[in-house]
């Protein structure tokens, strides 16, 4: 049986899940916005559809009191 690491920092193990690649800046970054893009992308694509939609139609003003 092997023997674990000996080390220098008596917390150097309780503060190993800080270097883990799942908790890293970028990481963090990423999914703070989970379902950002995916709006991003549909509210692009609804803008679109309405200015094509609305370019055939001619915009009527109406004065109501």
């Amino acid at each position: 049986m092997s023997n674990p690491p000996m080390f220098r920092d008596p917390w150097a193990k309780l503060d190993a899940w800080r270097t883990h690649p799942l908790f890293s800046k970028t990481t963090m970054l990423r999914n703070l916005f989970p379902g950002f893009g995916i709006a991003v992308v549909a509210f692009t694509g609804y803008v679109i559809a309405e200015n094509v939609y609305l370019k055939g139609k001619k915009v009527e003003e109406s004065h109501h009191h």
